[in-house]
């Protein structure tokens, strides 16, 4: 009996030892994990990084930390760990597999918030739909279409093909054509067309508007108008001016003609 309650006593006093190391390791680890994640929070948001990245960032960096001290306090109590550590990449080779589609999708998630091509606010087109940034996540995008729809776009579909967004920049050009009969003197056309601009005070002096004959058509003479604009006052000046141009030919006698397509509708009514 004595013999067994003294090697009781040297199992105990040896692994003893091992899981207190053990215990150790896994608080000491913890809290050098824990400090880890702040520092590097920190750090990245003086950098001026996206906060949903920093998120990221640090709870992956935390994870991974932990992962090696657990590891680390498995080898202390005496057991193998390779064997170990195969099963665990065995496993998340597997997870991997099963999930590449949505692997792919945080691969881009991660893309997105990093390189920031867009931003939450921006009215882009991309990923085959059109609308403003409302979040953008770890696996998709969500936009608000300009009928006021919620679009999810998957990150892998957003970064997958063109992306353009119209609010990068601070300006725009309002892209419009003002057609005109061929009897109407081009001189009276463009002289119109620029006091109509430079009434507006939203339209830019710089870059100059631009204003040329765009196109000699079937029944009309087509005017190229292209002032700039800020991007807040695209719409309303693309709308407004529209309008003034119609009002200001109606006004002089400057005949509009009919869409080709229109009159022959006209023709067979």
């Amino acid at each position: 009996m004595e013999e067994i309650v003294l090697k009781l006593q040297g199992w105990l006093a040896f692994y003893g030892l091992k899981v207190v190391g053990a215990v150790v390791i896994l608080i000491v680890g913890r809290i050098a994990a824990g400090i880890l994640r702040s520092l590097l929070g920190r750090m990245l948001l003086k950098r001026g990084v996206d906060q949903t990245l920093v998120s990221f960032v640090t709870s992956v960096s935390y994870v991974a930390i932990m992962a090696f001290v657990i590891i680390a306090a498995i080898g202390k109590l005496g057991i193998q760990t390779a064997s170990f550590v195969a099963v665990v990449g065995a496993a998340g080779l597997a997870i991997g597999l099963a999930l590449q589609g949505a692997l792919a999708n945080f691969a881009a998630g991660v893309l997105l918030i990093m390189f920031r091509p867009i931003k939450v606010n921006d009215f882009i087109e991309g990923g085959g739909a059109t609308g403003v940034v409302v979040e953008i996540g770890i696996f998709a995008t969500e936009l608000k279409s300009p009928d006021n729809k919620k679009i999810v776009v998957p990150n892998a579909k957003m970064t997958g093909d063109n992306i353009v967004n119209y609010s990068a920049r601070g300006e725009r050009r309002v892209d419009l054509v003002a057609g005109v009969s061929y009897s109407d003197d081009l001189d009276t056309v463009r002289k119109t067309l620029e006091e109509i601009l430079s009434e507006d005070s939203r339209i830019l002096k710089e870059p100059a508007p631009t204003i040329g004959v765009l196109e000699l058509a079937d029944s009309s003479v087509n005017f190229a108008v292209r002032p700039w604009v800020k991007t807040a006052d695209y719409w309303d000046v693309f709308f407004e001016t529209q309008e003034k141009i119609k009002k200001r030919f109606d006004a002089k006698g400057i005949s509009i003609p009919f869409p080709q397509q229109d009159v022959h509708m006209h023709k067979a009514d």
